[in-house]
């Protein structure tokens, strides 16, 4: 019996996003406008024996707080997550959700976050790992001066939620 992973299109104003999840929750966020392949790629090197299957209905509950957060009415995802990382990114991952809706870090933060001052290096590759795009906030991680750094949904989707974020922050 193969495992599912359903997927969905998220459609809100100008943002299109494919969403993912197991039966244990959101397993992957897209990147905004990016092609079904993007999702097909990560599921087939992340989950290689799980079949994806479109599932609209299963994805409601995913969508709906999408659409939330979209509308500027969300700042907190409540959302199941199945969340696959070494205990490395794990922590990471933990320490950049502690980052307040409407505020950035440094990759220099997270690293004292996590009591690895010396790991920013590290601590960018699983910034940069996060499968959980906006849920796992690395939209808000930023360089050490406040520039805008390396994002896998593009410089442009990153810029967009930090605005979207301040302009209700």
């Amino acid at each position: 019996m193969s495992k599912n992973v359903y997927w969905t299109l998220l459609q809100h104003d100008d943002w299109n996003l494919h969403l993912a999840a197991t039966d244990n929750g959101l397993c992957y966020v897209g990147s905004q406008g990016a092609s079904f392949q993007e999702l097909a790629e990560w599921a087939e090197a992340r989950l290689p024996r799980y079949e994806l299957v479109r599932h609209d209905a299963e994805m409601e509950r995913y969508t709906h707080e999408f659409t939330k957060y979209f509308q500027g009415s969300l700042d907190v995802f409540t959302l199941p997550l199945d969340l696959v990382g070494t205990d490395f990114q794990q922590r990471v991952w933990q320490a950049m959700s502690a980052v307040q809706y409407g505020s950035t870090a440094a990759y220099s933060d997270l690293a004292e976050t996590i009591g690895r001052p010396q790991a920013s290096r590290a601590v960018g590759a699983a910034v940069g790992a996060n499968p959980l795009l906006i849920v796992l906030p690395c939209h808000r991680i930023v360089g050490k001066t406040g520039s805008m750094t390396g994002y896998r949904g593009g410089l442009p989707m990153k810029t967009a939620l930090l605005e979207l974020e301040q302009k209700r922050g």
